[in-house]
């Protein structure tokens, strides 16, 4: 994890190829593990090795939405830490938020495994995980103990999922009900109607079944929280725009472009390596390089279409400062990576940072605000 490790990286990542979900259970594990030894000398020196191998701090880079301070924009996507039982230690490694779930109300095992592939041809990942996590009442304490030990340093988000038992004509009730759990233990929330992975869930996109979500999260809400919505990469124009007319007349507080896509077209990778199947043959969505041009085409679309009104969060194939640069001017306040960061490692995200400032004095520019859309103005 730590400089004098980054040559041993390439290795990690090969020992982890034929079990990346007991991989990445085991990286949370010892992430918990340091956390919680946050007090211990021990504990406090891990801790202050990563800040100083992964943080980097300059002003130009901080933003302020919805009142939260981020002092950077590159934050952690959801699916990394389903429960948060890492949340207290993802500022230690240099982000400057992160998102945690999805999170459903009901606990669920999630799909059968396997359910989480690694297609390095693509620099990218097949997942149909399903969710699978311990639930919304089991991460609320998870939270109070992290918060407990250590006041959250930077914003913290939670992605709110329907239960897969939960029938979709009763989703509203689901998300409320999450919400109510934990609505005390994190900085803004996320309404996830765009995983492929939860049955029907992509259909809750659709204007008749998703206003009575966001009507009864928005009550339930009253304005103490900013509330976003996730989309697909997958939808056409015309359903973006009804979803962007929804988070208008909600007032909603931004949106997050996007999540995995079900497309296959332009892959390298023809047959799945660990199932021997043709991968349009695999169920699941697909993160990285190969949504990274789709996700970045919806921003450019929410820009033009909200006249930089509304606050988007960019993620989906997010490997090198040309990458984050490329969604802020087409009008990303801020960013998401997981799936760079687990092929990159954890020396990513200062890289992406020094490679932002780097282009911001390229431009003129003396603050990231000024570079958002500004490719698109």
């Amino acid at each position: 994890m730590f400089n004098f490790a980054q040559p041993l990286y390439p290795l990690i990542l090969a020992a982890a190829k034929n079990n990346p979900e007991g991989a990445h259970q085991q990286l949370l594990k010892t992430l918990n593990w340091i956390e919680r030894s946050r007090h211990s000398v021990w504990g406090g020196w891990v801790l202050k090795q990563c800040e100083q191998s992964f943080v980097y701090s300059d002003p130009r880079l901080s933003q302020t939405l919805w009142g939260l301070k981020f002092d950077n924009p590159v934050g952690l996507a959801p699916g990394c830490d389903k429960d948060g039982v890492a949340a207290g230690i993802w500022s230690s490694l240099g982000f400057g938020f992160a998102e945690l779930g999805a999170v459903t109300l009901h606990p669920q095992p999630g799909n059968p495994r396997p359910r989480l592939f690694r297609l390095p041809l693509d620099r990218a990942v097949l997942n149909r995980m399903g969710a699978n996590n311990q639930g919304a009442e089991a991460m609320s304490k998870t939270l109070r103990q992290a918060w407990q030990r250590q006041p959250r340093r930077i914003p913290i988000g939670i992605n709110l999922c329907k239960s897969k038992i939960t029938p979709l004509e009763e989703a509203a009730e689901d998300y409320v009900e999450s919400f109510r759990h934990l609505r005390d233990w994190a900085d803004y929330f996320v309404a996830n109607v765009s995983s492929p992975n939860t049955p029907g869930l992509r259909s809750l996109q659709a204007e008749k079944q998703l206003e009575p979500i966001l009507a009864a999260l928005v009550a339930e809400n009253q304005g103490s929280k900013p509330l976003l919505i996730k989309i697909s990469p997958d939808l056409n124009w015309d359903a973006i725009a009804t979803i962007l007319d929804l988070a208008k007349a909600y007032n909603l507080a931004g949106i997050i472009a996007t999540n995995t896509t079900t497309r296959r077209d332009g892959l390298k990778t023809q047959i799945l390596e660990a199932t021997g199947k043709d991968i349009k043959d695999e169920a699941g969505g697909i993160s990285g390089t190969p949504v990274r041009q789709l996700s970045t085409e919806i921003i450019r679309f929410i820009w033009h279409k909200t006249q930089g009104k509304l606050p988007i969060i960019g993620v989906g194939g997010i490997f090198t400062p040309d990458d984050a640069w490329e969604k802020i001017t087409a009008g990303a306040s801020l960013l998401q990576v997981y799936t760079g960061w687990i092929y990159e490692g954890p020396w990513m995200v200062r890289r992406l940072l020094e490679g932002l400032v780097t282009r911001l004095e390229a431009q003129g520019f003396t603050h990231l605000s000024q570079a958002v859309g500004s490719a698109e103005d």
